[in-house]
């Protein structure tokens, strides 16, 4: 039989009910060569890979260099490879994630039946908010978000209060001019030099307004979320049609609820 290219996907039985599940060999194959370091053995030649792994050498270095290309190896100047730090973001996001997502979701529903409004969870991933829980309860201009769905932060409720609350050196590094082409909202910020006196108003009053900068007929209201540390770690938000909530009623009805959500999932984290 001739070998199965890389980018096959192969239906495996499984159990008596005909259950059947995807295989994508080639994701398995550098999941493979991900999995050969450890604390004992660090870094790795592509030989000894291929060779571990039962990986046609050819085979392995397209998925060496691609994993390179993606931030999950890095190359070493004597030509071994080595995790990079990606790899430990990756896992160690997730798990922070799964234990904020279990925590909030009680406060989060009571805020979502006590308001009758759209509530949203978001953790900042680079210069995009990455929502991690969405309860949908209207029609809203964005129906298309969904949990997994990353929009620019700039443009966001939740990424204006997360931005607010990085240090100088760290919001340079985070916001470039490409983070503001998202953004289609008559009032969008269209550069940090105009965004950034926004962001110290909204971390010396504890939450921010996303007043149609998104996209048209949007608006929401956002605060921050805390760990044991301090550390800003998620922000959520009401989001509203912008037709039926002017600003004013933004602040008056829907924010006091939401900063006494967020107080609930700080101390649940461990907060102050």
């Amino acid at each position: 039989m001739p070998p199965r290219d890389d980018a096959s996907e192969t239906l495996v039985p499984d159990g008596p009910a005909a259950k059947r599940s995807y295989h994508v060999e080639a994701l398995a194959k550098g999941l493979r060569l991900l999995g050969l370091f450890s604390e004992k053995r660090p870094s790795m030649k592509l030989t000894d890979m291929a060779a571990e792994t039962a990986i046609p050498l050819p085979t392995a270095f397209r998925m060496a260099a691609t994993l390179v290309t993606e931030g999950f190896l890095e190359q070493l100047p004597d030509g071994a490879y080595r995790p990079a730090p990606k790899v430990l973001t990756l896992g160690f996001s997730a798990l922070r994630s799964m234990d904020l997502v279990e925590l909030a979701d009680g406060p989060l529903r009571r805020l979502a039946a006590a308001t009758g409004q759209t509530v949203n969870l978001g953790s900042l991933s680079e210069d995009r908010v990455l929502y991690l829980i969405r309860l949908r309860n209207n029609d809203l201009v964005t129906a298309n978000i969904q949990v997994g769905s990353r929009l620019p932060a700039v443009g966001t409720s939740i990424g204006k209060v997360l931005l607010a609350h990085l240090d100088g050196e760290a919001l340079d590094g985070c916001v470039t001019e490409r983070s503001f082409g998202g953004t289609t909202g008559p009032n969008a910020f269209r550069s940090l030099a105009a965004l950034r006196p926004a962001l110290a108003e909204i971390r010396k009053q504890g939450w921010a307004i996303q007043d149609e900068e998104l996209a048209y007929g949007l608006r929401s209201v956002a605060a921050p979320v805390f760990d044991a540390a301090g550390t800003a770690v998620a922000g959520v938000n009401v989001a509203v049609p912008a037709m039926e909530f002017p600003v004013e009623r933004l602040h008056d009805e829907l924010r006091p609820a939401l900063l006494d959500a967020c107080r609930e999932i700080t101390r649940l984290l461990g907060g102050g």
